[in-house]
């Protein structure tokens, strides 16, 4: 017990020490990214992108990146939210207004996060480019996911590790399926 109460200590200190990081381009740049994540509009601009431009590689790395989205969602938002209840950050750690607009389900997991990480781990081995490119704004968006208030780091890492887990699931089913 001690021990979780030492990491939950931490992690409330790293939480607000995130809330309170003055940088012109954090507060300029995080909200952006924020708004083209929301509703994965960003990730499915990436895929329509990279199956239009990007040939028989963009097609498949679109195709996989958007079907470990979906299973990153799932798991997220629709069983990990659903069985954990997790109260978000207190609004007074974050002295910006960002904090007003967050939402009203379980902080745990990061739904952004998962599904930012799915989609960018499920088209890496395809098209090792493009995930790196996409790489950048994932990265943006679990950032902002504790900086403007919806989360704690636990959550963000939670939410990664759906993502990851659900790009893996999205590589190894065709090959159970094919190998019965």
């Amino acid at each position: 017990m001690r021990i979780l109460t030492c990491l939950r200590a931490r992690e409330n200190r790293l939480t607000q020490r995130m809330a309170s990081w003055e940088s012109a381009w954090a507060r300029t740049l995080l909200p952006s990214v924020e708004d083209a994540a929301e509703h994965t509009k960003l990730w499915w601009a990436a895929a329509a992108l990279m199956a239009s431009r990007g040939g028989w590689r963009g097609r498949r790395a679109a195709a996989a990146g958007i079907a470990s989205m979906a299973v990153g969602q799932v798991l997220a938002n629709g069983i990990a939210k659903q069985l954990i209840e997790r109260r978000r950050p207190p609004k007074e750690w974050f002295p910006h207004d960002e904090v007003e607009e967050r939402p009203e389900s379980s902080s745990f997991p990061s739904g952004h996060t998962a599904a930012a990480v799915a989609f960018t781990a499920g088209i890496l081995p395809i098209w090792p480019w493009a995930g790196a490119a996409c790489a950048v704004p994932t990265v943006l968006v679990a950032v902002e996911r504790v900086h403007d208030g919806a989360h704690y780091p636990s959550d963000v890492t939670a939410g990664a590790a759906i993502g990851l887990a659900s790009a893996a699931l999205i590589r190894v089913i065709p090959r159970l399926l094919a190998h019965p």
